[in-house]
C-alpha cells in the first residue's frame, strides 16, 4: 500500500504540472491577437447530414445571419427522404436570399459515411475558400469573419475552433459537457503550446481547395473515424500553419443516458487512440484528481494525501475557471465544480479500457478500428 501511495502520488503530481501548462496555455491563446478581418474571400460552407440533432435549424438560422458578403451553404445527403432534408427546403424558404443547395450523395466511398458525403459535394462548391463543419454547429454573426481573417496569410493551411458543449437535461449530457470544457479545450491549447497545432476540430475546419487537393481530397479519408484529425495532420505536413481561431462555436448536446455518454467516450478514446498512439498513453499524466483521490485510499487517509488531494483539487478547479470564462464564456455552476471529479475519475476508467479493445459502435453499426481506419464488423 505504501508503494502504490507514492506511485499514485507521483502521477498526482505530474497532472498539477499538466493543469499549470493547461493554465499558461489559456493565458497565451488570450494573449494572441486576432487576424484582421480585412481578408474575406468567398467561402463555400459543406454540411453533411445524417438524421436530426439537438437545435439543429436554430443552428442552420445562425450561418444564414453572417455579417458577411459572399459565401455560399452546401448540405449534403444520402437519402432525400432523411428528415434533415425537410429543414434544408424550410431554411431556403425562410432565407431565399441566401445560396443555399441540398445536394444528394447517392454514393457511399467508404465506411465513414460523413466524408463519403463531403467528396460528392466539394464538387459542386463554387469558391476556393471551404468550411466543413458539423449539422448542430451554431456560429455567431462574425463567424466567417473570424475564421477566415488567418487565410491573409498564404501559409496558413487550415483554422479550426473550439467549441462549447452546451449539456442537455441528463447527467451524461451534462459530463460531456464539463468534459468538453474543462478538459478537452485545456488540452488543445496545451497541445498548441507544446508542439502546435496539427489536427483539426469538427467544429470547424477551413481550408483552401487546393491544399485539399494536394493531400488526395476527401476521398483520400473515407475510412477514417477521426477525419477531422487525419485532415489537419495531412494540412499541416504540407508545411502549412494550423490555427484555432478566437472563435468559440455552439454544439448542442444529446440527452444522453450515462451508457450513451460511456459508449460515445469509448468511441472518441479510441478514434485518438488509433490516431496518436504515443500521445494517448501520455494522457496518464492528465488525471491529476483521479490519481489523488487513489493515494488518499492507499495511503489510509493520511494527512499528507489529503493535502495533496486539496492542491490537486484547488489546480483542477482554477484551470476550468479559466478556461470556461476567458475563452469558451460558459461560466460553470457549484455544482458543475462538484461534478468534475466525478467526470474526471469516469475519464480514467475510459481511459483504462479504450485499450481492452479495437471496436466501437457509430451510428447503430459496429466498426472495427486498425490504424484509425473502420471497418465495418456488421454489414
Amino acid at each position: 500500500m505504501h508503494t502504490l501511495s507514492i506511485v499514485t502520488a507521483v502521477a498526482s503530481v505530474t497532472g498539477i504540472g499538466y493543469y499549470a501548462l493547461c493554465l499558461y496555455s489559456v493565458n497565451d491563446f488570450v494573449k494572441t491577437k486576432s487576424a484582421t478581418p480585412d481578408f474575406a474571400p468567398g467561402v463555400s460552407i459543406l454540411k453533411p447530414l445524417r438524421g436530426t440533432d439537438p437545435q439543429m435549424y436554430e443552428a442552420f438560422r445562425s450561418h444564414c445571419l453572417q455579417d458577411y458578403l459572399e459565401y455560399e451553404l452546401l448540405f449534403g445527403i444520402k437519402d432525400l427522404a432523411d428528415p434533415a432534408a425537410a429543414l434544408v427546403e424550410r431554411l431556403k424558404q425562410e432565407f431565399p436570399e441566401r445560396s443555399i443547395t441540398l445536394v444528394r450523395c447517392e454514393r457511399l466511398l467508404g465506411a465513414n459515411g460523413k466524408v463519403s458525403n463531403l467528396a460528392q459535394m466539394v464538387t459542386e462548391a463554387r469558391f476556393d475558400h471551404l468550411i466543413v463543419n458539423d449539422s448542430d454547429i451554431k456560429v455567431a454573426p462574425d463567424y466567417l469573419h473570424r475564421v477566415l481573417a488567418p487565410f491573409a496569410d498564404p501559409q496558413v493551411g487550415m483554422v479550426t475552433c473550439l467549441y462549447r458543449g452546451i449539456a442537455g437535461k441528463t447527467l451524461g449530457s451534462r459530463l460531456e459537457s464539463l468534459g468538453i470544457a474543462t478538459d478537452f479545450s485545456a488540452g488543445v491549447l496545451a497541445a498548441r503550446v507544446l508542439q502546435g497545432v496539427k489536427f483539426g476540430l469538427g467544429s470547424t475546419l477551413a481550408l483552401r481547395r487546393s491544399d485539399l487537393a494536394k493531400i488526395g481530397g476527401f476521398e483520400s479519408l473515407v475510412d477514417y473515424l477521426a477525419d477531422d484529425y487525419e485532415l489537419g495532420t495531412r494540412i499541416a505536413a504540407l508545411g502549412r500553419k494550423v490555427i484555432v481561431s478566437d472563435a468559440v462555436v455552439d454544439h448542442h448536446l444529446p440527452d444522453y443516458t450515462f451508457a450513451e455518454f460511456l459508449n460515445h467516450q469509448m468511441r472518441w478514446a479510441r478514434a485518438i487512440r488509433d490516431s496518436r498512439k504515443r500521445d494517448y498513453i501520455g494522457l496518464a499524466a492528465t488525471f491529476g484528481v483521479p490519481w489523488a483521490l487513489l493515494t488518499l485510499l492507499f495511503a489510509r487517509g493520511a494527512a499528507w494525501s489529503w493535502l495533496l488531494l486539496a492542491i490537486t483539487l484547488s489546480a483542477r478547479w482554477a484551470l476550468a475557471a479559466m478556461m470556461t470564462r476567458r475563452i469558451l464564456r460558459q461560466p460553470l455552476t457549484v455544482l458543475d465544480y462538484l461534478l468534475i471529479p466525478v467526470r474526471d475519475v469516469t475519464a480514467l476508467f475510459v481511459w483504462l479500457a479504450s485499450f481492452a479493445g479495437h471496436t466501437i459502435h457509430w451510428r447503430g453499426l459496429k466498426f472495427r478500428l486498425k490504424n484509425g481506419k473502420l471497418y465495418p464488423v456488421q454489414p
